[in-house]
């Protein structure tokens, strides 16, 4: 049951608190062995987790430091053996008995080679651990002017009936839970920096034979504003002395992901032999090429898609699209610290094309915004929309009234 727990951390105060909430909240806590990067400037004085034997450490002064894939990588080479393989962030807090939890989980999938990962909801340093009672999916998110996917969380709202992970498309960085042999058999790129990292492990894992899975209920979260923590970016500047400065590792990294995106190979920051790229293209819906997305995984339903034509990738359009609605047509609870906002849109048959919700910052800015509120989405589908929704969900969980829409003719 060892669990070989990577944690790359850049001048991270949070650091110290999720480790020790990690061991707390373990229904095993002697099975954990932790590998971390710690990047920190001098003044910065060491977590006391650190000197626990569980815990093996790479000590990095930031200035040297190649972000967060290189971080990830020179952790791998701390694993020794470990039968199972947990990657995290230095941000998160757990759920009660989160080992024997995803243990389970895996056992429970029946797949070979299990990888169990998402994009966790998010917690607030300083502030109790929220109550698990949000189990969440990757979704689609949108296409880099490069042609990098990007991706968001999603609920999923049917979790507490769930009797096994759900098959997933994509792959998670502050989150992927699988078989030790994932460190020989997808090793990480070091010449990666920060976006891209995703999409290539998923590429990777799956046709090395993974089975790509989301957990059927919370496991942990993650601290996602980055408001309490120095940033790679921030640092990494000539004014600071550094030798090569963000942007250049950056934009090398950037088109290095492209290439294999466009160009892919097997080897050994490349595909397996498993299965295709190709294969992975038809179960993911997307088309790297001609950056297209199938209308499945823009709704996010559990893979594989249905069967589509070969043309599938030129028969789509991009829709662009401003929901405007007054703000006293919203429910009061719509407006004062409400979770999210389900944004959907729908065809003539009233089937849901396309989903966004806002969250967040975005949904942050709405509420504290004029009578007007305006949601701008992008989206590809080749189905025209009819109808936007939108579906406030109050800070209690309650799925307030829906309001409804036209799409306006020529979006």
């Amino acid at each position: 049951m060892t669990i070989f727990i990577s944690v790359a951390a850049y001048r991270d105060p949070e650091l110290g608190p999720t480790l020790r909430d990690c061991i707390a909240r373990a229904r095993y806590p002697d099975e954990l062995r932790f590998g971390v990067c710690w990047q920190h400037d001098e003044a910065e004085a060491a977590p006391q987790e650190l000197a626990d034997p569980r815990m093996r450490v790479i000590d990095t002064p930031w200035r040297e430091s190649r972000g967060a894939c290189w971080a990830r990588a020179e952790i791998m080479r701390l694993w020794n053996q470990e039968p199972w393989f947990l990657q995290i962030d230095s941000h998160h807090r757990f759920v009660e008995h989160w080992d024997a939890k995803l243990l389970a989980h895996a056992e429970r999938s029946g797949a070979a080679r299990p990888l169990l990962s998402t994009y966790a909801a998010g917690y607030q340093p300083g502030e109790p651990t929220p109550s698990p009672d949000l189990a969440t999916r990757m979704e689609f998110g949108g296409f880099t002017p490069a042609g990098i996917p990007g991706f968001r969380g999603g609920a999923i709202g049917h979790w507490r009936d769930l009797d096994r992970p759900l098959r997933a498309r994509f792959v998670s960085g502050h989150f992927l839970f699988t078989l030790g042999a994932f460190v020989s058999d997808v090793p990480y790129d070091p010449e990666l920096y920060f976006l891209g990292e995703e999409i290539t492990l998923a590429v990777r894992a799956f046709t090395h034979g993974y089975t790509l899975l989301h957990p059927p209920e919370p496991i942990l979260f993650h601290e996602y504003t980055r408001a309490h923590r120095r940033k790679h970016w921030d640092d990494h500047v000539r004014a600071l002395g550094v030798e090569v400065e963000w942007h250049a590792r950056d934009a090398a990294s950037l088109a290095k992901v492209r290439q294999f995106l466009t160009h892919p190979f097997i080897g050994a920051f490349g595909c397996g032999s498993a299965r295709s790229f190709a294969e992975y293209e038809a179960y993911a819906g997307i088309s790297f090429a001609h950056c297209a997305v199938q209308d499945a995984t823009l709704q996010g339903s559990e893979p594989p898609n249905p069967a589509l034509p070969p043309d599938w990738p030129t028969e789509s359009r991009v829709w662009r699209v401003n929901i405007a609605v007054d703000r006293h047509s919203l429910p009061a609870a719509a407006l004062h610290a409400p979770q999210f906002w389900y944004v959907g849109f729908h065809d003539a048959l009233v089937q849901e094309i396309y989903r966004q919700d806002s969250s967040g910052f975005e949904l942050q800015k709405l509420v504290e915004g004029g009578e007007r509120i305006v949601i701008p989405r992008e989206f590809r589908s080749s189905r025209r929309p009819i109808t936007w929704t939108i579906w406030p969900v109050s800070k209690d969980g309650e799925w307030l009234q829906t309001i409804v829409g036209p799409v306006e003719t020529g979006a």
